[in-house]
């Protein structure tokens, strides 16, 4: 009896050590709460950030552009515009594969159940064994596919720049559905699931809320932009930015049940995606130049910090502190209370990338073709 309650207790050590991983980890660009935020992380403060230090980067052929990393089980996984998806070790920044694709990649990897998935310019959603590369199934879509996948329940969920919104069997690729957009434009948008609801912004101007499960339309929104940017979803509220190419653009909040606007507020032209965070929205303003704060419930302007050159780089939260990059090539961390700059670093190039932070580390790309791994001392 007593062995079987070591060996009980091993086990339930062992569950709750995989589920700490699983939740520590950023394996997809929303993180599964759809939110852009790690909870979880309890190394890196605010007290302390203002000390990282470089530990690794990784040169990779070409530009890092809007993808963002991805880090599952100690390993970082990112897509280059060298046509490549890489995987490195989250401690070293030691390559472990490569994969490469028929053309560039701007996707964000999705990892689940040792599976990566990630799309790419070559008209390609890809299924890589996340420990080999090898590849396990890939799906042709009718154009590019720029946009990043969100992964749930078995399911692989992409927009593609054919306008479509594909739902693809996680284990075999097979097409369970899609959905076709409004007039035709392309979708680079990654899709939050939450509650059985996929919302998801359209090129042509309009974000949607389609039934998870049949790619039904539940409704849509017409905000009067492009809308590239990726929607969060808190509390029962869509929150996403509008704009593109020098146009005007606001950042929304819409009921998630019925798609009503609850407020907006004009921030200008970006393809930032929002990060929410103990009540409070983060947003890069694109071509302003700022990363705003705002009020979750009122889209109150909270503070903005304004950066040398656009930022549509995502911001990531995590224990107080907001992480974003910007084309004048830095990267920065800010006190997600106040906005006041507690670390930048300079990189190579523009900082397009999202950052993602988890297990004491900040992660990510740059347009000088680096991957960036930066710790304490």
């Amino acid at each position: 009896m007593k062995r079987i309650r070591i060996f009980v207790l091993l086990l339930g050590v062992c569950f709750a050590s995989v589920a700490w991983s699983q939740q520590n980890g950023w394996s997809e660009f929303h993180r599964h709460n759809m939110q852009r935020r790690n909870p979880y992380e309890t190394v890196l403060n605010v007290s302390d950030v203002g000390k990282l230090v470089l530990k690794w980067s990784y040169q990779t052929g070409d530009q890092i552009s809007y993808g963002s990393p991805a880090v599952a089980n100690g390993v970082v996984y990112v897509g280059s515009l060298d046509h490549n998806v890489y995987a490195l070790n989250a401690a070293s920044g030691v390559k472990v594969w490569s994969y490469t694709t028929g053309y560039q990649v701007y996707s964000s990897p999705a990892v689940a159940n040792g599976v990566v998935y990630v799309g790419s310019d070559d008209d390609n959603v890809y299924a890589l064994n996340a420990k080999t590369g090898h590849k396990l199934w890939s799906y042709t879509t009718g154009y590019w596919i720029p946009a990043s996948p969100t992964v749930a329940n078995g399911v692989v969920y992409v927009g593609s720049d054919d306008s479509y919104v594909y739902a693809l069997n996680a284990s075999t690729g097979a097409l369970l559905w899609k959905y076709l957009t409004e007039q035709g434009q392309a979708i680079g948008s990654s899709p939050a699931l939450v509650n059985g609801a996929l919302y998801i912004g359209g090129g042509g101007g309009v974000f949607y809320a389609l039934n998870a499960s049949t790619g039904g339309l539940l409704w849509r929104y017409y905000p009067g932009y492009y809308a590239y940017t990726s929607p969060a979803v808190a509390k029962g509220v869509v929150y996403s930015g509008s704009g593109a190419n020098g146009e005007g653009g606001n950042v929304y909040a819409l009921n998630a049940s019925t798609g009503a606007e609850l407020w907006s507020d004009s921030i200008g032209s970006t393809y930032s995606s929002p990060a929410v965070a103990n009540g409070v929205v983060y947003i890069g303003g694109g071509q302003d130049n700022t990363v705003y704060a705002l009020k979750a419930k009122t889209g109150a302007r909270l503070w903005s910090y304004a950066t040398g050159k656009d930022v549509d780089s995502s911001p990531a939260v995590a224990n107080g502190v907001v992480y974003v990059g910007s084309y004048d090539g830095n990267v920065y961390a800010l006190n997600a209370s106040t906005g006041a700059l507690l670390w930048s670093y300079t990189t190579g190039g523009a900082v397009e990338s999202s950052p993602v932070v988890t297990s004491g580390m900040l992660y990510v790309g740059s347009d000088d073709g680096k991957v960036y791994a930066f710790g304490l001392p």
